[in-house]
């Protein structure tokens, strides 16, 4: 909300040397944020006078362009010029060129002396042009920051001014005058007015303030005018979509007339262009207070006014020139013709004011926030009116903006207002709220007086009401956001002040702090972090193919998964099975733009649909849903685990002069997953795998002891390599992290560091081809006893010397004892058991 300093002080009490600035710091302390500050002379400088064109010349050039060489007075005649700079000619008449050619001698326009500067940092000086010295500038709307209007000069008395020759334009034009912009919350829509920010203010001052609708004398009744019924029969929720309609008649109205500059000034100040006078002034008086009002050409208006609801696939043009097709919720002012207008959020072309418009009808009415809210998202269709109305205007407050409005055509645009009027509907409920003695204070924590209870409740416009318990407050018509005591409570705090509230640290207790779901997350996360690679994020949304890739290893197996009913677009219309598409997608984009050596992960859900998912219904808003309905809810959420993968490609480091980098390999991406499991305290079991995303021979099963597989690594599957345009050999893992989590122990207890020495020995192992190297690991460990403490696998080689469908494997072994240094032979003699045991179940063979 922008709030003009001028139209503020007319009802609070704003200090003549107030900026936009000091205003904004007092509204911060009643709630409100800071936004900017619109104040014209940050872009336009004087001296910026009005002047009188004494004469003009046209003259032809050879670019076939006409100029007009122009002397035009910029101070009374017989008065001196006081102003004084280089161009600024001494006898008061400037000798000025001017392009534009709708003013004529004797219009006085704005002229722009030598030494203005204009937004944009265009700074007037005198110069010599087209043969003469040209000492300003006449200006148009544009060129002063004022308005769009470039087709010409600004003639004042075309905006229904004749000031005297020499005044101060930008007095004239308002432009002085600046204007606070806050942003206004959801809750508290009254603020969307002078009124309502008028008031705000001197609670946050403690100053005087001056309700605008006082000092409008509106009928207490009104009977006689335009028929208007009200005819909603599908209300949402069971509440009527309009329950006041107040329209009244002014005739003989001049809608040629121009808008008066301090109006056009304030209108422009709150973001609003100027349009024509009758619009003007209901946008004027929405602003002032915060009732949206629309007027109508009364001679274009068939039968009585009827307020509905829209039938199925029926049509309007708006006043924005679209035809529109509305849906049956569309609350509708509707005529004998049909549609006029969606309630609330736009008029009709069909009735619009126009400068042939001589008798309107002034609309002033009461719509209920849902529906203008939900016809304003449908038709995507914001506007000023449609911001106020969703979030609550004052019901009371109709009959007054509909006077003023009257009030403001007789005076600016000469009408007659028909005594006969029309008010129908009927009010709402009263609303009392129950504040018992000392609620406001055990929830704030400051022992609130009463008088401070008291009056806090009464400046906000409410009726307090003393009783033995406590208060019972009736809240104010244009507070239709206080329910509750809750409610209460935070205006009684907030009018008190917030710097009143004291800060005190609150004491965590014993016992809380991370889950240790959240702990193994962290810890996790933290590691692969920890190791080298980057942490990136990606889409949820897949392509059917993706999904159909990544989601299940075997090759047409069955699959399901989740199609979204609105995907940003259809070539991501499904929630991954699999993190591994979008991150492959991050990689081949970096590729795209030079960075080849990555190693990427991500952590994220995946959504994996069982059974039944969602329900049959969607539970009515505006009321907590019973707990089966809930249960039901939930029940239909699909199963969504958190999984963890990485992407490596390229190389694993930079080159340099006496480095060469190491391509990524399948082994590294296995030792990522290897890092996850040890990280968590989780053994994970790798034997030869097989999906179909992954390359045929060179893709690692992972499991845990108990059998149950938990993720793949390996190297990602030549074809698709080459449709991402990605480098060869490319290495990819994926693991399901809550699977590891849950397998997790509660307490990783960290291995005894042995003081004695470590014996190592290695051992060539030859056995067939298809045996898995793991599984003859895990025979060495289990043959060596006690005594090993780790084995490696470091080299694995097939060719000559090696037979045909043989292949060798080489391993480390590291022994050491607990409580001795170990001799040789023992050493041996574990080595000797371990290579026994390999050799029983694969028929290994020492090379």
């Amino acid at each position: 909300m922008r709030i003009p300093l001028s139209w503020l002080r007319e009802f609070a009490a704003v200090p003549a040397g107030a900026t936009a600035e000091d205003v904004m710091e007092e509204l911060v302390k009643v709630g409100f944020e800071e936004e900017a500050v619109h104040r014209p002379t940050d872009t336009l400088q004087g001296p910026v006078v009005v002047g009188q064109v004494l004469s003009l010349v046209k003259e032809p050039q050879t670019n076939g362009k006409t100029i007009n060489w122009c002397q035009v007075r910029v101070v009374p005649e017989g008065k001196e010029q006081t102003l004084t700079g280089d161009g600024i000619d001494p006898s008061g008449v400037q000798g000025i060129i001017c392009g534009a050619h709708n003013f004529v001698e004797g219009d006085k326009v704005v002229v722009t002396l030598p030494g203005a500067v204009l937004p944009g940092d265009f700074r007037i000086s005198a110069r010599k042009t087209y043969g003469h010295l040209s000492a300003g500038m006449i200006a148009s709307v544009r060129e002063l920051g004022i308005g769009e209007d470039h087709d010409g000069i600004l003639v004042l008395s075309r905006i229904g001014l004749d000031p005297e020759v020499g005044t101060d334009a930008m007095e004239l034009l308002g432009l002085y005058d600046q204007a606070a912009e806050i942003n206004v919350t959801p809750d508290r829509g009254y603020a969307f007015s002078i009124r309502g920010v008028a008031r705000e203010y001197a609670h946050a001052t403690g100053t005087a303030f001056t309700d605008p609708a006082s000092r409008v004398q509106a009928p207490a009744e009104l009977s006689g005018g335009y028929g208007v019924k009200l005819n909603d029969d599908a209300p949402i929720y069971g509440k009527a979509g309009c329950d006041r309609f107040v329209a009244r008649t002014v005739r003989g109205v001049d809608a040629t007339r121009p808008t008066p500059p301090w109006m056009v000034s304030r209108l422009r100040l709150a973001g609003i262009r100027s349009i024509s006078l009758p619009v003007d002034i209901s946008n004027y008086v929405m602003l002032e207070l915060g009732q949206p009002t629309h007027c109508y050409d009364l001679d274009k208006l068939s039968g009585d006014i009827v307020v509905r609801r829209a039938a199925a696939g029926e049509k309007i043009t708006t006043l924005d020139g679209k035809e529109r097709t509305l849906d049956a919720e569309d609350l509708l002012i509707t005529d004998d013709s049909g549609a006029i207008g969606i309630a609330g959020v736009m008029g009709g072309a069909a009735t619009e004011v126009s400068d042939s418009t001589s008798n309107i009808l002034v609309e002033a009415a009461h719509f209920d926030d849902v529906s203008i809210g939900r016809s304003r998202r449908r038709h995507k269709l914001p506007s000023e009116a449609s911001k106020r109305f969703e979030r609550g205007v004052d019901w009371q407050v109709a009959g007054i903006a509909a006077q003023r409005v009257v009030d403001l055509l007789v005076e600016l645009a000469g009408g007659t207002a028909d005594e006969a009027g029309t008010d129908v509907g009927t009010a709402p409920e009263t609303i009392t709220i129950e504040l018992p003695a000392g609620f406001a204070a055990a929830r704030i924590g400051i022992d609130f007086t009463e008088d401070q209870i008291v009056t806090s409740l009464e400046d906000l416009g409410a009726v307090v009401a003393k009783h033995d318990a406590g208060w019972t407050v009736t809240p104010p018509s244009w507070r239709s956001d206080l329910e509750t005591k809750e409610d209460l409570t935070e205006e009684i705090a907030r009018l008190v002040g917030y710097d009143k509230i004291p800060a005190t640290l609150p004491v965590a207790p014993p016992g809380r702090g991370l889950t240790r779901v959240q702990q193994q997350r962290r810890r996790l996360i933290q590691a692969l972090a920890d190791a080298g690679l980057t942490e990136v994020l990606s889409y949820p949304f897949v392509s059917k193919a993706a999904n159909d890739t990544f989601g299940v290893a075997d090759e047409g197996g069955a699959r399901t998964a989740l199609k979204l009913a609105n995907p940003i677009s259809e070539e991501h219309g499904y929630l991954r099975t699999s993190i591994l598409p979008g991150l492959i997608e991050v990689a081949k984009r970096n590729h795209s733009r030079g960075f080849r050596d990555l190693a990427l992960f991500e952590s994220g859900l995946v959504f994996l649909p069982e059974g039944t998912v969602g329900t049959a219904s969607i539970p009515p808003l505006g009321a907590k849903p019973a707990d089966e309905v809930l249960d039901a809810l939930y029940d239909g959420v699909p199963n969504q685990p958190f999984h963890i993968a990485a992407v490596l490609t390229g190389h694993d480091s930079p080159a340099a002069a006496s480095h060469t980098p190491r391509v990524w390999d399948w082994a590294d991406a296995l030792d990522v997953a290897r890092l996850a499991g040890d990280v968590l305290g989780v053994d994970l079991v790798v034997s030869q795998g097989s999906h179909q995303a992954f390359h045929p021979g060179r893709t690692a099963r992972l499991a845990l002891r108990t059998g149950e597989t938990v993720g793949y690594a390996g190297e990602l599957h030549p074809k698709l390599l080459a449709a991402s345009d990605m480098p060869a050999r490319s290495v990819a893992l994926e693991l399901d992290a809550d699977a590891l989590f849950e397998a997790a122990p509660d307490v990783i207890v960290a291995r005894h560091i042995s003081t004695f020495p470590v014996a190592t020995q290695d051992v060539a192992l030859v056995v067939p081809a298809d045996v898995p190297a793991d599984d003859v690991l895990a025979a060495l460990r289990e043959g060596a006893g006690e005594l090993l403490e780790d084995v490696a696998l470091f080299d694995v080689y097939a060719g000559k010397g090696i037979e045909d469908g043989k292949k060798s494997l080489a391993f480390g072994l590291r022994f050491r004892a607990a409580d001795r240094t170990l001799t040789a032979d023992e050493a041996s003699a574990a080595r000797e058991g371990a290579v026994a045991l390999a050799a029983e179940r694969f028929g290994a063979v020492q090379r």
